[in-house]
């Protein structure tokens, strides 16, 4: 059975692995080397404190990940995330990817956040098609934003409204305080109530 949960230090291997094709064969990432597993290490010890890192597992290996992260460094954007979704490249059209982000966004919602955005190098219909199946519009294209694999790319901006913006928003809870309500577990039965056997 696919299964969601929390990543951890432990599947930096896997995540690297996921990730690695998409550095070395594609422009759909503009990292241009593959990371270690070491510094994908560091990543998520860095994103978890504040953010959540899921990933989804199929006969208990790592196929897919989805994590938020902080939109813009001056305070006044701290009420928006951008967020990202890897998978397998054996695993597209399973389901995983929806059920990632069905469980990452409800907790982006419990943690008082309000907008999500996400940044897709063009053309990658498959990653504009989940994120429209999931809400998101497109609000901009950056032309000609990254050269890579010999050629300039084009990435276009979506976002999504997680909850109305309110007159004067509390501020956003830590992943680690929304790990320790209901709302972390709902999100996550969420998520996997969409995976298929």
């Amino acid at each position: 059975m696919p299964h969601l949960r929390e990543a951890t230090e432990d599947d930096a291997a896997a995540i690297a692995g996921i990730y690695a094709p998409y550095c070395e064969t594609t422009p759909i990432t503009f990292e241009t080397e593959s990371p270690s597993a070491e510094e994908i290490r560091g990543r998520i010890a860095k994103v978890l404190p504040l953010y959540p890192w899921l990933v989804g597992e199929l006969d208990g290996r790592v196929v897919g990940y989805a994590y938020a992260t902080r939109h813009r460094e001056r305070a006044a954007y701290r009420w928006g995330v951008d967020v990202a979704i890897y998978l397998d490249g054996g695993c597209h059209r399973r389901g995983i990817g929806r059920a990632l982000y069905s469980a990452l966004l409800p907790m982006l919602v419990a943690q008082g956040y309000y907008t999500a955005y996400a940044g897709i190098t063009l053309p990658n219909e498959a990653s504009a098609g989940l994120h429209r199946a999931m809400g998101f519009e497109p609000v901009g294209i950056y032309h000609g934003a990254g050269y890579k694999m010999g050629a300039w790319h084009d990435v276009v901006w979506l976002e999504k409204q997680l909850q109305p913006l309110p007159p004067a928003p509390a501020e956003p809870i830590s992943a680690a305080q929304l790990r320790e309500s209901p709302a972390w577990a709902d999100a996550l039965r969420l998520g996997e109530s969409l995976l298929q056997p």
